[in-house]
């Protein structure tokens, strides 16, 4: 592996381990307003107005970061049967061919919920009063993270080729 592969993989290591705690701060923060809604809404009898919508929109970003994160991990659901009968070559090209294409499709989720976000940015959230661009960014937020994370993953698959070769 070359030094700018390297140097990239290392950086997708940073990126992820920052990622993977955000992550865990959203995740608890949501937990944490869920049960606190429920709380008050059960208990003290007077619900709180934002959280409801603050949960929703930390979880779309759960969403989308996570996939990104899984990628890296391995951890996405797939259909592998084809892939698991092939092995040597054909098996490296059919798993670069797919990671081709999922590339193709993460550039236009970057693209295209960028767009979407910047049209939707004059829209405002009812209870939280927060512009609908940041929800919305989640999309090539999390687009962009799974775009790096498969290059990293085909970086490792071609570079595992060249070691046996």
């Amino acid at each position: 592996m070359g030094t700018v592969t390297k140097g990239f993989m290392q950086l997708t290591h940073y990126i992820n381990k920052v990622v993977g705690w955000l992550l865990f701060i959203m995740l608890a923060v949501m937990s944490i307003l869920i049960f606190w809604q429920v709380f008050a809404r059960f208990v003290v009898g007077n619900s709180l107005t934002f959280s409801e919508e603050a949960s929703r929109f930390l979880m779309i970003w759960l969403t989308l970061l996570g996939a990104g994160y899984a990628i890296k991990e391995g951890a996405l659901i797939s259909i592998d049967l084809l892939q698991s009968k092939l092995s040597g070559i054909p098996g490296k090209i059919l798993q670069s061919l797919m990671s081709v294409i999922a590339c193709s499709f993460y550039i236009v989720l970057i693209v295209y919920g960028f767009s979407m976000a910047q049209a939707i940015s004059f829209q405002v959230a009812p209870t939280t009063g927060i512009s609908m661009f940041w929800p919305m960014l989640a999309l090539p937020v999390g687009g962009a993270l799974m775009l790096l994370n498969t290059v990293a993953a085909l970086i490792e698959n071609v570079s595992k080729g060249e070691e046996t070769a």
